[in-house]
């Protein structure tokens, strides 16, 4: 079999040099997860998705690999593979304006739009979990991130936010604190191995009422922060739903990879129940 052809977008970007790059390969059909897995480390984006067939019921089945191992959900590489399939057609049949994606956490519908800037595209998560981030590891994270139970917000607890993949999450009072805070690639890494977290350490500061920052923690390769997180927007989105945080329903930004110079913004669309829907751009890179 030929290797299969790999698109590269930025998502959640307005620029190719903005935004979290992903691999998006549309006809993975007949891949075996080595080959997959062997694509994603070469292209050593934080995430490579791959299309690998249809449902019975018509949803496109796909799957997701960083660089070291398959995650369960991707956001920012679900919405680069959606406005691929916008731009670049569609080998597995004709492409309807909402389309569904099989994810091994479930069904995820998107939807597709052409609007003056460009393909736009929206994932509704599945309905998020918010369960209690324990003490111990609390503690290990602030140990890592060089900070004190102090430095967060009181009015925003840390707990674990789960729309698709379980992310730790921690929200800094000060944003001169959110901005400074470093940490030891591997270490971070070895603490999320050893707790089983597969995607990211969120850690967020509100800029308003509406309007969040985000930095993630996610070590892969030379990738030390992710630049923009869509499954970790949805966990947010969720977690601010749950706490009472905002009014629901409403919508907020999240300003995620400026850290790291690739500068993105997600939207999420927070409901009164339900699934949280995160949009963005994606563009490729040349």
């Amino acid at each position: 079999m030929s290797e299969p052809r790999v698109l590269r977008y930025a998502a959640f970007a307005s620029s190719p040099d903005g935004g979290n790059p992903a691999g998006v390969v549309l006809d993975a059909r007949g891949l075996s997860a080595e080959t997959m897995q062997r694509i994603a480390a070469e292209v050593d984006y934080a995430e490579t998705a791959f299309l690998t067939g249809t449902t019975d019921a018509g949803a496109r089945t796909i799957r997701y690999f960083s660089p070291i191992a398959e995650v369960p959900f991707c956001g920012h590489a679900t919405i680069a593979t959606a406005i691929a399939l916008a731009e670049d057609g569609d080998a597995l049949g004709p492409l309807p304006t909402t389309i569904r994606f099989a994810t091994p956490v479930g069904d995820i519908p998107i939807t597709v739009t052409r609007e003056p800037d460009g393909v736009r595209a929206a994932f509704t998560s599945r309905p998020p979990v918010i369960t209690p981030l324990p003490g111990e590891d609390l503690d290990a994270i602030l140990g890592l991130v060089g900070l004190a139970a102090d430095d967060l917000d009181p009015a925003l607890p840390p707990r674990i936010a789960d729309a698709g993949n379980p992310h730790p999450l921690l929200v800094i009072a000060e944003l001169e604190v959110f901005d400074r805070f470093t940490f030891d690639p591997i270490a971070a890494r070895t603490l999320m191995d050893a707790r089983g977290w597969p995607a990211t350490i969120t850690v967020v500061h509100r800029l308003g009422d509406s309007a969040f920052a985000a930095r993630n923690i996610f070590p892969v390769g030379r990738i030390t922060e992710d630049p923009a997180t869509g499954s970790a927007a949805a966990a947010l989105g969720g977690y601010l739903r749950e706490l009472g945080a905002v009014p629901v329903p409403c919508q907020v930004e999240v300003h995620q990879g400026a850290h790291v110079g690739r500068p993105g913004l997600l939207t999420v669309d927070i409901p009164a129940s339900g699934g949280i829907v995160v949009s963005g751009t994606a563009i490729p890179i040349p």
